[in-house]
């Protein structure tokens, strides 16, 4: 099965090539144990406050993975960076999918 990997960003991030391919790397290796039950996973980059000032952990990523046959799971992070918040919603999302094939896996 291929894993499709699908980056949104919203108005305040500029969205290029690279910065797909840069997302998409660090998605294929962080969820790379998993790519066999992954059918897509969709990663949105939002800048939360970016109209009115720059702050704190204003930066968010959103990943929803979907898996043959189950619902979407979804991890969120916000950070500084938006490299920062890929790198921990990614992390999350390792644990999530832990659990959750933890648990499928129980039943099976």
């Amino acid at each position: 099965m291929l894993m499709k990997v699908l980056v949104n960003t919203d108005t305040n991030i500029k969205g290029s090539e690279e910065l797909n391919q840069h997302v998409e790397a660090i998605i294929r290796d962080v969820l790379e144990r998993f790519i066999e039950r992954i059918t897509r996973v969709e990663v949105h980059l939002t800048d939360e406050n970016s109209d009115n000032k720059s702050g704190i952990d204003d930066k968010r990523c959103l990943i929803e993975v979907r898996l043959a046959s189950h619902q979407p799971i979804i991890s969120t992070h916000e950070a500084a960076t938006i490299e920062q918040a890929i790198d921990g919603a990614a992390k999350l999302m390792v644990h999530r999918l832990d659990s959750t094939l933890g648990r499928l896996e129980q039943y099976d």
